[in-house]
């Protein structure tokens, strides 16, 4: 790995996003579209772009424990054992918490949040932010999934305020996340497997 590169691009993505703008970038899982999850004009930016409807909530990914229970209304009381047992990404649906930009909830006032830990390029981006980081597939809307760079359709990345340049060489297939609805009484409702 390229060190002074990394921190470059990770530098030039947390620019971005402070400037309140979308970012394409890499995430733990595909390609993705990102934005300040505080900010509701980079989030209403980031739904144009993507062409999404405004009642389809997007995931969050925050850094650790502490920032998903900033962004929960109800942290599941058993989140640590949740997060040392999944076997890969996984996002928890949850109700959402008054930080986060409020054109960023479903219509029932839940969001998606997911503990970035697999990936060290989108765990530094949101660390060195300090808020979560919208995460939505780098596709428009009802087109297939960009799991490689090389499958970003052209509008996205010409419509992006900033592309990342780390890691637009991976050819590893990935696939989106596991997302599961979090139950009042702390089990969990599989939505996508």
């Amino acid at each position: 790995m390229n060190s002074n590169f990394f921190r470059q691009e990770v530098d030039a993505a947390v620019d971005a996003l402070l400037l309140q703008q979308v970012i394409l970038y890499p995430t733990d899982t595909v390609w993705g579209l990102g934005c300040d999850a505080e900010v509701p004009p980079a989030v209403e930016r980031l739904y144009q772009l993507k062409q999404r409807p405004a009642d389809k909530a997007c995931i969050v990914l925050v850094a650790d424990e502490a920032m998903f229970a900033k962004y929960a209304a109800v942290v599941p009381p058993n989140l640590a054992a949740l997060l040392a047992g999944q076997e890969r990404p996984t996002t928890y649906i949850v109700p959402g918490s008054r930080h986060l930009a409020p054109n960023l909830l479903a219509p029932d006032g839940t969001i998606g949040l997911r503990v970035v830990s697999t990936d060290e390029f989108s765990h530094k981006v949101v660390r060195r932010l300090g808020h979560g980081l919208v995460s939505t597939s780098a596709n428009l809307s009802g087109e297939p999934t960009a799991a490689i760079y090389k499958d970003v359709a052209a509008a996205i990345v010409r419509g992006a305020d900033y592309v990342v340049s780390w890691r637009q060489d991976d050819t590893t297939a990935a696939v989106p996340s596991r997302v599961v609805r979090v139950l009042a009484d702390g089990g969990l409702e599989v939505v996508r497997k």
